[in-house]
This record gives C-alpha cells, sequence and structure tokens, in this order.
C-alpha cells in the first residue's frame, strides 16, 4: 500500500507520470512522519503540474472536489511542509473540477439532465479563483473590458491575509491564466467607510 501511487488516484487505465509520482510520495511522507498524519490519511490527489512563473516553477496540485473542505482545513501548513521539500516552489491546491459543454440541439436527446450550474465554465472558472486564493478571501471583482474588447479581471482579496499571500500574486496570476486563459490581478484594496 505504501507506494508512491498510493496517495494518487488517476481515471480508469490512466497512468500517474514521475512529476505526480513524486508529489504523491511526498505526501505520503508527510502522512508518516508529521503531525498531519490522522488528517491526510483519508486525502487523495488525482493529478498535478508544474508551470513555470517568472523565472521559478509552481506545483499546482489537482484534488477532488469533495475533499477540499478537508484539504483547506489543514492547506497553510501543508503549504509551508511541501514547499519546505520542493525547495521554494510555490504549491497551490485546486479542485479537480468538470466542465460539461453548453446544451445544444443536438446534445439535448444524449443526456437527460439539465446541466447544473456548478458545472458550467463560469461557475468552475469562480470557484478555481477562489480555490487559488485560499485561505484569502475574495471581497470584490472587477472586470475591466478594453477597448480592443480584452478583458482583465481585478480581484479584491480580504486585507487580513496579506501578509501570507502576498508574495504569490504572481503565481496565482500564472496559474490562473494557465488553467484558464483568462488575465488577472490581485490587489488588496483599502476600504474607506
Amino acid at each position: 500500500m505504501f507506494s508512491a501511487s498510493a496517495k494518487i488516484v488517476k481515471p480508469q487505465g490512466e497512468k500517474a507520470d514521475e512529476f505526480e509520482s513524486s508529489i504523491s510520495q511526498a505526501l505520503l511522507e508527510l502522512e508518516m512522519n508529521s503531525d498531519l498524519k490522522a488528517q491526510l490519511r483519508e486525502l487523495y490527489i488525482t493529478a498535478a503540474k508544474e508551470i513555470d512563473v517568472t523565472g521559478k516553477k509552481a506545483i499546482i496540485v489537482f484534488v477532488p472536489v469533495p475533499q477540499l473542505r478537508d484539504y483547506q482545513k489543514i492547506q497553510t501548513r501543508l503549504v509551508r511542509e511541501l514547499e519546505k521539500k520542493f525547495s521554494g516552489k510555490h504549491v497551490v491546491f485546486v479542485a479537480q473540477r468538470r466542465i460539461l459543454p453548453k446544451p445544444t440541439r443536438k446534445t439535448r436527446t444524449k443526456n437527460k439532465q439539465k446541466r447544473p450550474r456548478s458545472r458550467t465554465l463560469t461557475s468552475v472558472h469562480d470557484a478555481m479563483l477562489d480555490d487559488l486564493c485560499f485561505p484569502a478571501e475574495i471581497v470584490g471583482k472587477r472586470i475591466r473590458v478594453k477597448l480592443d474588447g480584452s478583458r482583465l479581471i481585478k480581484v479584491h482579496l480580504d486585507k487580513n491575509q496579506q501578509t501570507n499571500i502576498e508574495h504569490k500574486l504572481e503565481t496565482f496570476t500564472a496559474v490562473y491564466k494557465k488553467l484558464t486563459g483568462k488575465d488577472v490581478t490581485f490587489e488588496f484594496p483599502e476600504y474607506v467607510l
């Protein structure tokens, strides 16, 4: 049971690649040796990717949606430990969500059920943004449409977490661009009441 593939569950027939196995192995070691043992025992990941962020690397770990809450309970400690293991690469956790295509006249007969709102592209992309920014909370969003039609999403984050995640904002932007193709900037607005 305690092999590198113990902490990663792929869809049928798919094999975990070398990088995913290394993440899985790291989680397994943490489960064995750290105080996160009880929380990590039930948890696993579905995939992992490595992307370039302005000269350094970032690791995106995909987890099953039902387990996201449990991951978020230990996320700050888990990220700290994983970043130690992978020599300072930024680690982000994102739930593996499915986007269903918009039903058209042709596809209506295939799927008898109505497409749930949580499977629409918009809601998946919004939820992804929430996952990325955790533990900071999104307190506001502005979408700026430029004259050439391109959009820029400005995301306002909660100031309470500014010290914890300020150094990661570039990573968040790059990861979101890679996963969704949308440009996003993060800021900590000063609210004057």
